[in-house]
């Protein structure tokens, strides 16, 4: 019978406990949490705080009691593994209630630590009022504080998917929310462009962008709190919440000589196996392969914990076997009613690593526009210039996001081209989307940029390019244009485009827009046809360049 010790008890280490435990009934498990709960769904936190979710005993998969019951584990809350030692596979756990310590033995030991909050050292940062948001009692502490003191406002620090939720929960539940993000955009995992939909919506719902700013101190001043910015900005608050994002929590492994990757995780083989062949982890605090990169990455994600955390339970119980083929980093966030989502690589990211890439915007209806209540999804794509290779894929809208990015990430995930997206299936009725899907319109764009049937200039080439020698042609209605266009434009309808081609020059560039980018093309297929050789269009057209150079 093999004994199997489990460290950390949220969402990779029960899960790997419960698989052990469905594929061996003789197996002795013993799971150790350092907190006093496992199996809660730290995703629901913030919600929980702005009481989306009212009740918290919703926050919990699993009680202590049943999850024991259930699969029959030996789960020791409130205990602390303070130290491993390979050489005699060993663990030291220390008892939280009363410091005593003792040695557990195993045969094989499964690590899921999981990250740890930054806390950066700035004066004032241990000031009453002032919080990270990990774990359930980071949350009881946070709820307390806010009925205590009767809050009424807060400042939410880092603009990541943490910090967007608890300052849309915050403001939820009637808060005044300012929130501080070093960075020029919050969900750094989107490009610019893309992120000015969500600067949009959190400036339409109150809460307050300090974008480019730093804190630089935290002063306590009676039971608010003063936090000071880099650029001479002061806030003064209720409550702090740092959301800054995590570090692994490796410091055990360390310790104990197991190998650390090149970014500080914990490295594994594609079996979840450490340095040491009996010690297996997951979660937060390993380094796992990405697919699209040539090197390990950290993603500190639920989905890819439990996905890890199956694989190892199998390879612990039956030898090694299933490998982990890596991550593409699908993610998504609720923004009041707007939802952003993401896989592959970004622009920023395909820069670093030297992949050439084409970036394509198009604008599209959620479903029929026909039915009512069609909403527009907005779908940037990343693809390889000669492969059509599919690199990555951001998308904007209020309904639809999550099957849509969820369409791209299959095709991401098998290596596939845009000519996929264009072939892709979906279930159509005019309820739930349109004949030509925003994942095909996605496709059919990029194979006409691909095959050279459509040459585009993106929003900021626009605002680099010498002008002098170039007419910005407006394609759409007379009404349209009045309402709002670009300063250099000149207007003729697309309709209208064939009987009035002797007023365009042909010894001169000519750049096409129009709202989404639809009519640009249709414009840009004539004039290709009628001997105009050099043409371009602005990528996803007024929509993406409005949105783009705004200030927030």
């Amino acid at each position: 019978m093999s004994k199997i010790l489990i460290i950390g008890g949220v969402a990779g280490g029960a899960s790997l406990a419960a698989r052990l435990r469905r594929l061996d009934e003789q197996a002795e498990i013993i799971l150790i949490e350092k907190g006093p709960y496992i199996s809660y769904a730290n995703c629901g936190l913030p919600y929980y705080i702005g009481d989306a979710i009212p009740q918290r005993e919703k926050l919990f998969v699993q009680s202590v009691s049943g999850f024991s019951q259930r699969f029959n584990i030996d789960i020791r809350t409130l205990s602390e593994a303070v130290q491993i030692i390979p050489e005699r596979k060993t663990v030291c756990i220390r008892k939280a209630e009363t410091g005593e310590t003792y040695e557990e033995n195993y045969d094989k030991l499964l690590l899921s630590p999981g990250a740890n909050p930054i806390v950066p050292d700035l004066p004032g940062i241990r000031s009453e009022g002032i919080f990270t948001l990990r774990d359930v009692t980071d949350t009881d502490r946070i709820k307390q504080h806010m009925r205590q003191h009767n809050v009424e406002d807060a400042v939410v620090v880092g603009g990541g998917f943490i910090g967007l939720e608890m300052a849309e929960n915050l403001t939820m539940a009637g808060l005044e929310v300012h929130l501080v993000e070093k960075a020029p955009q919050v969900m750094t995992p989107l490009d610019p462009e893309m992120a000015n939909f969500i600067h949009q919506k959190m400036y339409d719902n109150g809460i307050s962008l300090h974008l480019c700013c730093g804190v630089t101190a935290f002063e306590p001043d009676g039971t608010a709190i003063r936090v000071h910015l880099d650029n001479g900005t002061e806030i003064k608050t209720s409550m702090v919440l740092l959301c800054m994002g995590v570090r692994p929590n490796t410091a055990l492994a360390e310790a104990a000589g197991l190998r650390l990757g090149s970014l500080g995780g914990i490295a594994v083989n594609s079996y979840m196996q450490t340095s040491d062949p009996d010690i297996y982890a997951v979660g937060d605090a390993v380094e796992i392969p990405h697919m699209l990169l040539q090197h390990p990455v950290l993603l500190p994600l639920a989905g890819p914990a439990n996905k890890e955390a199956r694989i190892a339970a199998d390879n612990i119980a039956f030898g090694n076997h299933r490998q982990y083929s890596g991550c593409i980093g699908t993610a998504i966030a609720k923004i009041f009613d707007l939802h952003a989502a993401t896989v592959g690589l970004n622009e920023k990211q395909l820069a670093k690593e030297g992949i050439p890439y084409i970036a394509s915007h198009t604008h599209s209806a959620s479903h029929a526009s026909y039915y009512p209540a069609s909403k527009m999804v907005d779908t940037k794509l990343l693809f390889h210039p000669e492969t059509g290779q599919i690199l990555g894929a951001q998308i904007i809208g209020m309904q639809g996001v999550d099957k849509r990015v969820e369409m791209i990430a299959q095709i991401i995930r098998h290596k596939g081209t845009v000519e996929d997206l264009c072939e892709t299936e979906q279930a159509y009725a005019p309820p739930f989307a349109s004949a030509k899907d925003p994942v095909n319109m996605a496709g059919f764009v990029a194979e006409n940029i691909l095959h050279d049937r459509y040459r585009i200039i993106q929003w900021n080439e626009w605002q680099k390019h010498d002008k002098s020698g170039t007419l910005l042609l407006d394609v759409r209605t007379p009404e349209e244009f009045r309402m709002g266009h670009l300063s250099e434009a000149v207007n003729l309808e697309v309709d209208h485009l064939r009987e009035n081609l002797n007023q365009l020059p042909k010894d001169k560039e000519i750049v096409i827009y129009c709202a989404i980018g639809l009519r640009a093309y249709i414009a840009y297929r004539i004039l290709t046809q009628h001997g105009f050789t050099n043409i371009r269009s602005i990528s996803g057209g007024y929509r993406t360049y409005q949105m783009a150079v705004k200030k927030f």
